[in-house]
């Protein structure tokens, strides 16, 4: 029987990188199989044993980091130096996944209140079993290693589903986690298209799937994972906007926001895309952006559009922009596939498609604002909700802004800076998705919650839960919960 296959390219050369096969549903489901087998073996280690294989992978990993961030080089277009920035974070993240899982998800015990004075009561947090990832592209591996290592921290057993243009990272990543656990396949990698994603969304043993895309996929993901009551964490992309304060370092925030909108060709979901700047400053940031801008160069500074259906979304935008606003840097001229050269346009209308919709380029919209209160009002005026940034001097005011971002996270006088914080849960609301990985929250995530209580001695005349509770037994708890509960607290 023949086995169909697929090739991954290089985007920027078309030349070919590697050649996979188009696993089917029955190859997924056979994934599946032994990921179950495995994950009973992974969950009964017990999270120090789990610990040290994590820490070992770690090693392994970083041993091979030349190697996987040439393949990401060469399966995205993305320079080696921001393919090695991203695996150096997904590293970062492993080792904290491994380190704190014991603390956030072992047991520990409860207070059980003084209705509860005669139990005990614990709470621990247990794995799902099989958690499926389904991942993105964009970053191919810091992206999925959220769900990866924090599913793999909490005892689940994974199968990845890398992107079918970026199998290679996927499976690469997979086989180096087996020479940290030979014994069973605790991590495994299929490779295909849209019916391997789907076919293990729709597998009723997954516990849990984890999806990165577009909301519009995240959708079809729901839908397949909804035959079986599947839950899933995803996170969708975003249009996230960067804030300037009237008394920020604009020097500062222009070389902020150049870096968020244009690093790795902004095919980032919490790159910067939106921006908004107050009056006072206005004309003193935009000096400061364009001069910047016109020192990036794609193809030297970033790579390629890593997607080639991608170019016609950015195109759209571009021309939508250009036509209603004002040009800065760049224009229709600037998009030569594979490549597309900056693009900064001003007072682009708020209801245009540059504005509302991820646009997934190295482009932005600039405008002007009366002050802080409206930038924050036109921010939050978006179906998305992932990221997003705040420049200020007045650290309060910045603090303030930044709560009140209806985002997932919201970095301060840096850019996307959250995202290098293990500690911290990222994910969004709206249409960029819900669920969190990364942090305390991304293995809680990837677990269930198991509440125990047990009765340590009867309660002496409170039989509460018995048909022999008379009359005196209520009264006497009528009196207790009016003593506890029925003061009026100032």
């Amino acid at each position: 029987m023949t086995t169909l296959t697929f090739d991954s390219l290089n985007p920027a050369t078309g030349e070919v990188v590697g050649t996979h096969p188009r696993q089917g549903p029955d190859a997924v489901h056979a994934a599946v199989g032994r990921a179950a087998e495995a994950a009973a073996w992974w969950a009964g280690l017990g999270h120090a044993a789990r610990r040290q294989r994590l820490l070992d992978y770690k090693a392994v990993l970083t041993r091979h980091l030349r190697e996987l961030s040439g393949l990401v080089h060469e399966e995205t277009g993305k320079p080696v130096g921001d393919a090695t920035l991203e695996i150096v974070l997904a590293i970062t993240h492993l080792d904290w996944a491994a380190r704190n899982a014991r603390k956030v998800l072992g047991r520990r015990r409860v207070s059980t209140g003084m209705i509860g004075l005669n139990l005990a009561a614990t709470l621990e947090y247990l794995p799902l079993g099989v958690v499926g990832v389904i991942g993105p592209w964009n970053y191919p591996v810091f992206t999925p290693m959220g769900s990866i290592a924090y599913a793999l921290a909490a005892g689940n057993a994974v199968v990845f589903k890398p992107s079918e243009l970026t199998p290679g990272i996927g499976v690469r990543l997979a086989e180096l986690f087996a020479e940290s656990v030979p014994e069973h396949p605790v991590f495994q990698a299929v490779t295909g298209l849209g019916e391997t994603g789907a076919a293990l969304a729709a597998d009723p043993r997954v516990g849990k799937v984890a999806f990165t895309g577009s909301t519009a996929t995240a959708k079809r993901v729901m839908a397949a994972c909804a035959e079986n009551l599947t839950p899933i964490v995803a996170e969708c992309g975003g249009k996230d906007a960067f804030i300037v304060d009237a008394d920020a370092d604009l020097a500062r925030a222009a070389d902020a926001c150049l870096w968020g909108a244009m690093s790795n060709a902004g095919q980032t979901c919490v790159g910067v895309e939106r921006v908004y700047v107050v009056d006072a400053v206005y004309e003193g940031f935009m000096r400061e952006l364009s001069d910047r801008a016109t020192k990036v160069r794609a193809a030297e500074d970033y790579g390629p559009i890593t997607m080639p259906g991608q170019v016609d979304i950015i195109r759209r935008h571009i021309d939508d922009a250009t036509k209603s606003g004002k040009i800065v840097t760049g224009g229709p001229d600037s998009v030569r596939a594979p490549y597309v050269e900056p693009v900064i346009v001003e007072d682009v209308p708020e209801d245009s498609p540059a504005v509302r919709e991820e646009t997934f380029g190295p482009t932005i919209t600039v405008r002007r604002t009366r002050d802080a209160q409206e930038a924050l009002e036109l921010a939050n005026a978006s179906a998305y909700g992932l990221g997003g940034t705040v420049f200020s001097g007045n650290a309060r005011r910045a603090m303030e802004l930044a709560r009140r971002m209806r985002t997932g996270m919201t970095a301060i006088n840096s850019v996307i800076s959250f995202a290098g914080v293990p500690a911290l849960p990222f994910g969004g609301v709206g249409d960029s998705g819900f669920g969190r990985i990364h942090g305390a929250d991304g293995l809680r995530e990837f677990a269930r919650p198991k509440a125990i209580s047990r009765q340590r001695f009867a309660m002496p005349g409170m039989n509460l839960t018995s048909f022999t509770r008379g009359p005196s037994e209520l009264e006497r708890l009528i009196r207790l919960v009016t003593f506890l509960h029925g003061r009026r607290k100032r």
